[in-house]
């Protein structure tokens, strides 16, 4: 028997665990040929079909979910038109919710798996060509071939989680990505009504030693980025202050963790605080800071401890603390969105993330649609089109909002004037993305030199008490000194004052001095030094002196 697995991903930068994790449970049985073929969405169909028609195997398998699934499609009707008698079977998040349709659509697709795989994908193998037998395999959805009748066969789940040959151990396991994903919890105690793991019980947590033998493994392939597969670390105390214990042994990796800020007892708080600096990198949900928004979406927790929890993370300088906040959740109007996103800037979160609900299958506001007064798209990302609190309109704005956010806020040359501007204008958010669309590049990408030039523009014109702020930014971002933005710089026989105060770096007489004298109605001016032997274009010298 030869397996094909098409591993079909958003980029090369991505790799799916479902493979190694599928394999390591039957890397033992040699009557498995397995093989992969590798490919992006962005790649030709048809080559990738003829890739898979070269290695003739009796079955192609993939996982599915929200961004491949259109290409997937494409590439799995060609590869069957090829091969008429092979099998094809499909597993991952877009079989969490009913198959029947999705079947009689695509009738190249013999059967998927609903749920955890691995155990229940190691009893198929054994009946893969006996459609007959199928029927007592949890968690497998297909036709009968005979008469088209429909199989349903629930939800498999994977309880003796703990005893799983863990994925590092499969040769197809991917080493070459610059972080490796870690499951160490399955379920989760949370029953937020837009997630596929709402509810899902019961909560299954590995051993603190087994998760410390893979991070070993891990840490021998010379991993340093490791993004920690658990739906909240911190629904257990107890469990929580183990694993940082751990994260402490391999000073040396970035864990990547998800945090519920409500959640933060004080003794986590300060184990927190104890961490070294840069260990840990916390992405907190937050999804709304509006309670009847959270309480619609059954997302458990009080919001004032969230809120109190998330200023906690955010102030903490030894990590950093992302936020996200959804859009097109219900009751969640378009102005309490700008205004919880000038919340969050006041926290100093270090980045902000606004992302558009996606109804995806399986989940109960998916199944209460209708009646929460949602539409949205039927085809993938399944994303949110209106609500009753939300016009499209506002759901487009939204979306450039968000990327306002990626270009700005959330890139580390621009935050500081970003947030001071976000924070300190209450206006700024409407006034910037309305001059952003009107220059018709809101959605489009940019560099980090048009970026600067923009925002350096708009506060000349619209904030001029912010110009010398997006000039120093600018220069301290390493821009070129010959721009617009850095215009008031002088950089030709500058001399060092009599006095200055040092606010990085150490001057000496071969470095390039540089000076941006006070504006007008300032008092202040900036000195910056360059190394004129590296051509290091950011200052590693900057002090300031007054104006007599």
């Amino acid at each position: 028997m030869k397996i094909v697995w098409l591993d079909l991903n958003s980029s090369y930068a991505h790799s799916s665990l479902a493979l190694p994790a599928i394999h390591a449970q039957l890397s033992d049985d040699n009557s498995i040929e397995w093989d992969i073929v590798s490919a992006t969405v962005n790649e030709n169909p048809g080559m990738i079909a003829g890739e898979i028609y070269r290695r003739r195997p009796d079955i192609i398998a993939a996982t599915c979910w929200l961004f491949n699934h259109e290409m997937l499609l494409h590439v799995l009707s060609r590869a069957k038109a090829l091969l008429p008698d092979c099998c094809i079977t499909l597993g991952g998040p877009e079989f969490l919710g009913e198959n029947q349709s999705f079947l009689n659509r695509n009738p190249f697709v013999d059967c998927v798996f609903r749920g955890e795989g691995e155990e229940v994908v190691a009893q198929w193998l054994k009946y893969w060509n006996i459609p007959a037998e199928w029927k007592n395999i949890a968690g497998l959805c297909y036709l009968d071939r005979a008469d088209g009748t429909y199989h349903d066969n629930g939800i498999a789940r994977v309880l003796d989680f703990d005893r799983l040959v863990p994925p590092e151990t499969s040769r197809f396991f991917n080493w070459s990505k610059p972080f490796v994903q870690l499951e160490t919890t399955r379920g989760c105690f949370n029953t937020c009504a837009f997630c596929v793991s709402g509810g899902e019980k019961p909560v299954r947590t590995l051993p603190i030693d087994t998760i410390c033998e893979r991070i070993q493994i891990i840490h021998r392939h010379g991993i340093r980025n490791i993004r920690v597969l658990d739906r909240t670390f911190n629904y257990n105390s107890r469990h929580a202050k183990a694993l940082l214990d751990l994260f402490l042994e391999f000073p040396d990796i970035r864990f990547h963790l998800e945090i519920h800020p409500a959640l933060l007892s004080d003794e986590l708080k300060a184990e927190l605080a104890r961490m070294p600096q840069g260990l840990l990198h916390l992405e907190a949900g937050i999804q709304s800071l509006r309670e009847e928004v959270l309480t619609t979406s059954r997302r458990m927790g009080k919001l004032s401890d969230a809120l109190e929890g998330l200023k906690y993370l955010c102030s903490l300088d030894n990590m950093e603390t992302h936020a996200d906040l959804i859009a097109g959740l219900p009751l969640y109007k378009l102005e309490e969105i700008f205004e919880d996103v000038r919340t969050l800037a006041s926290y100093r979160a270090g980045e902000i993330q606004l992302e558009s609900l996606k109804l995806l299958p399986g989940t109960e506001m998916r199944r209460r649609a209708d009646e929460l007064g949602i539409k949205y798209s039927p085809f993938p990302p399944y994303e949110v089109l209106e609500t009753e609190a939300i016009t499209p309109d506002e759901l487009q704005t939204a979306h450039l909002l968000s990327r306002l956010l990626d270009g700005f806020y959330n890139t580390p040359v621009w935050q500081d004037i970003t947030r001071r501007l976000i924070v300190e204008q209450p206006d700024f958010l409407h006034r910037f993305l309305a001059h952003l669309i009107a220059l018709g590049v809101a959605d489009q990408p940019m560099s980090q030199e048009r970026r600067g030039v923009i925002l350096y523009e708009f506060c000349k014109q619209s904030y001029p008490a912010y110009e010398t702020a997006a000039t120093l930014a600018w220069i301290e971002a390493g821009m070129s000194l010959k721009k617009q933005p850095a215009a008031r710089i002088r950089t030709k026989h500058v001399t060092p004052p009599d006095n200055w105060n040092v606010v990085y770096g150490s001057y000496h007489e071969r470095l390039r001095l540089c000076l941006l004298p006070a504006a007008e109605n300032e008092k202040q001016n900036y000195w910056f030094g360059f190394e004129t032997e590296s051509q290091q274009p950011r200052p590693v010298f900057k002090a300031t002196s007054c104006e007599i």
